[in-house]
């Protein structure tokens, strides 16, 4: 994994995204850095989710991005290994729990046990759930558990989209705290409608429209 000096840790340049013939991203430029805890905002179909997926390399594109210095689409599995995700929409995952546990463990290195205690402290009494296949599970257990799963790998990324669009108050609130007292050099991405939500979290504010960034703005961190 190779970094510049200024420790920018996703690049991109010109970036185009379009599906069939919907322009949903258009000749974006932006720059992130390690220690930024961004606000990613927007309206529906502003590109948000996008520019996301594109980081992780799910999606083909036009433009040049490099994450850890890397091509997320040629590169992806190394660049995958220091990212933590929590998407909008769960995936129909058709594992178990107790597999899904183990699928985490394994490519990421990371103790059972630090995956349960997350969980727990979500409110998911993850052993009681191990037999039941993910995508049976409520939309909120299924956030839980990815939170679990995205914040106990302790990633050099962190990208969060809606994450708690599906959680109670309690566990929005333990999300939260979370979040303040992650590892500072993390590059911290959290998209969400819920400015109000989120604005003590991050130091920068990155509006996007019709996909393209509208926004950049550096804030101070509120306490």
């Amino acid at each position: 994994m190779t970094t510049n000096n200024n420790h920018e840790l996703i690049s991109i340049d010109n970036l185009s995204k379009a599906f069939k013939k919907q322009e949903v991203i258009k000749n974006l430029t932006i720059h992130f850095r390690e220690k930024e805890r961004i606000a990613l905002i927007g309206q529906n179909g502003a590109g948000k989710t996008t520019l996301i997926r594109c980081i992780l390399g799910q999606y083909n594109y036009e433009g040049d991005m490099k994450v850890f210095g890397m091509n997320p689409r040629k590169e992806r599995k190394d660049i995958l290994q220091h990212i933590g995700f929590v998407p909008q929409m769960p995936p129909p995952i058709k594992l178990t729990v107790k597999e899904l546990l183990n699928f985490f463990v394994t490519i990421t290195k990371t103790p059972a046990d630090t995956f349960i205690r997350l969980s727990h402290e979500m409110g998911l009494p993850i052993e009681d759930n191990y037999h039941k296949p993910f995508f049976k599970l409520s939309g909120g257990m299924k956030q839980k558990l990815l939170i679990s799963f995205a914040l106990g790998r302790q990633p050099k990324i962190l990208l969060l989209d809606e994450p708690s669009a599906n959680l109670d108050p309690q566990a929005r609130t333990i999300l939260f705290d979370h979040l303040r007292n992650f590892p500072l050099d993390t590059l911290m991405i959290l998209s969400s409608h819920r400015m109000d939500e989120i604005s003590g979290l991050v130091n920068r504010v990155v509006e996007m429209d019709l996909g393209n960034v509208v926004l950049d703005k550096i804030i101070s961190k509120q306490t």
